[in-house]
């Protein structure tokens, strides 16, 4: 009678790491199904988002005269991926989330901090 030849048991239990490309094609299709499904809402929060935050650190800035550190204190929860940068020369402050959205305000005598119009 025949019997079955058994595998070596060390064999068994290793398994071989995925090569990169396959990660790396799951990680691009996860990311664009991702976009497709939220992205025009994500890109919706974002602008709104950065036009609020460069407004509002615009004012602190130049109105009330604080750091920006201290005006990235004001922000409402969930603004944690808007970052700001500000140009003292134009005393302008910029509002970003990378390759998404970005605003900038200025600050004019007698208006205040006014939002530059998207795409001048």
């Amino acid at each position: 009678m025949a019997t079955a030849k058994r595998r070596s048991s060390a064999r068994r239990g290793k398994r071989r790491a995925p090569p990169f490309a396959t990660v790396a094609l799951i990680v691009l299709v996860a990311g664009a199904a991702g976009w497709w499904a939220w992205g025009e809402q994500a890109a919706g929060y974002a602008a709104a988002g950065t036009a609020y935050g460069a407004r509002v650190t615009c004012s602190c800035r130049y109105i009330g005269g604080r750091d920006l550190a201290s005006c990235k204190q004001d922000f409402v929860p969930g603004m944690e991926p808007v970052m700001v940068s500000e140009d003292e020369s134009t005393r302008s402050v910029t509002a970003s989330v990378p390759l998404i959205a970005s605003h900038t305000a200025q600050y004019r005598e007698g208006f205040g901090c006014v939002l530059e119009r998207v795409g001048s």
